[in-house]
């Protein structure tokens, strides 16, 4: 029999896909580059030179076996101890080899922190504006995922709300910094905090609520913006890393999961995810990718064009009369937009060749992102499109 739970979520596929596709159907009309896609967080930039000359350099090397046949379930040990030693140096923090997994980008990542820390029946926090696949990630697993209502003022927690929701069931609490869709940076204030409420919490439960970290976009930061590391702040946490933002290197799904060395459990959970990639069919990340990243850590790509056109974006949108808290990061920008109903708005805004993606499928509705990971000077000619749309539908 056919399972239909599946089935069921065909009529329920990512908005963000869906528009996407739009955009390159309407840029097989009137050529791509007339279409203004702010859809899809797709790395613009090119990877480091230095991570493609590492790919030749073992190519040229190393015995075929070595770069393509499996690693070890719980990645190469010489690429775990590099990123141990990098986030020791980095954090602070005295992660070792066995504190490190390796997996498929961050969703394999947060695939295995998901079913290390609940069960069937249990539930996840996490805090709107969200990425909406948090919910096939977590409801698939048997979890619930809970959505915490948004501070729109900043974009920071709404820790009134978030107290109010945490019950006999959390297991886990999931974060974003910097943050898809809105670009904010959780600051030390609201990390701290986080860390206290979680502390209380799991004290009055009776049962340890675990801290999953989501962190993608952790490199790219903007105007001086410094990274408060969760980790640091709470023990019982998991860090879930991807090198396809850092990197630009999205396609080759190459992550990791790292476990706070003074978590509970912190001596079983890596050798634990070995036992879940068994179950979900995750084994192995491709072994010269993992070689590959292991000597560029500490590099990234050419991250200053994202903060260019975040610049551009968030100038003009201010001067059109738009409401947004400024990204310190990410390279996606969150406006409220000019009506109530944020589908409604960015259906007009096809008209004008736009693709924007409404916020409710973020957990916020009424407004938009826009991911500005297009070349610069296409986002400048958009601008035109944008005062045009303004103007000819709401009169500014």
């Amino acid at each position: 029999m056919i399972v239909q739970k599946y089935k069921d979520m065909l009529s329920g596929k990512s908005v963000i896909r869906q528009l996407s596709e739009f955009a390159t159907a309407r840029g097989a009309e009137i050529g791509y580059e007339n279409v203004f896609d702010y859809s899809l967080g797709n790395p613009s930039v090119p990877a480091p030179q230095a991570f493609t000359d590492r790919l030749l350099h073992l190519l040229a090397t190393k015995e075929p076996i070595e770069l393509h046949g499996y690693s070890p379930s719980l990645g190469i040990t010489s690429v775990r101890e590099a990123i141990a030693a990098s986030l020791r140096e980095r954090f602070g923090l005295p992660f070792e080899t066995r504190h490190i997994f390796m997996a498929s980008g961050a969703a394999g990542a947060l695939a295995h922190a998901f079913r290390l820390v609940t069960q069937p029946g249990d539930e996840i926090l996490t805090f709107a504006p969200f990425f909406p696949e948090y919910h096939p990630y977590v409801d698939l697993t048997g979890a619930v995922l809970k959505v915490v209502p948004p501070q729109t003022e900043d974009f920071q927690i709404n820790f009134e709300a978030f107290e109010a929701m945490i019950g006999e069931k959390t297991m886990a609490v999931l974060i974003n910094t910097p943050n898809n869709p809105s670009g904010v940076v959780y600051s030390k204030e609201t990390l701290e905090r986080l860390a206290q409420v979680l502390g209380e919490k799991s004290k009055e439960l009776g049962h340890d609520i675990f801290l999953i970290s989501d962190e993608p976009y952790r490199e790219i930061l903007f105007e001086g913006e410094t990274y408060p590391c969760p980790c640091t702040f709470y023990d019982n946490s998991i860090m879930c890393y991807s090198f396809s933002k850092s990197l630009s290197v999205p396609g080759e799904r190459i992550g990791y999961l790292a476990v706070n060395p003074a978590c509970q459990g912190s001596g079983d959970l890596v050798n634990m995810c070995g036992q879940i990639s068994r179950g979900i069919g995750h084994n192995c990340p491709p072994s010269i990718i993992q070689l590959a990243v292991a000597h560029v850590l500490d590099q990234t790509a050419d991250i200053s064009v994202y903060e260019r056109n975040r610049n551009i974006l968030y100038r003009e949108l201010t001067d059109l009369g738009f409401t947004c808290v400024k990204p310190g990061g990410t390279f996606y920008i969150f406006p409220k937009a000019l009506e109530e109903d944020a589908k409604e708005f960015c259906q007009k805004a096809l008209k004008y060749d736009l693709i924007l993606v409404p916020g409710d499928t973020f957990g916020a509705p009424g407004y938009f992102r826009m991911a500005y990971c297009i070349e610069t000077e296409k986002v400048e000619r958009s601008l035109e499109a944008l005062r045009k749309f303004v103007r000819e539908e709401y009169g500014r």
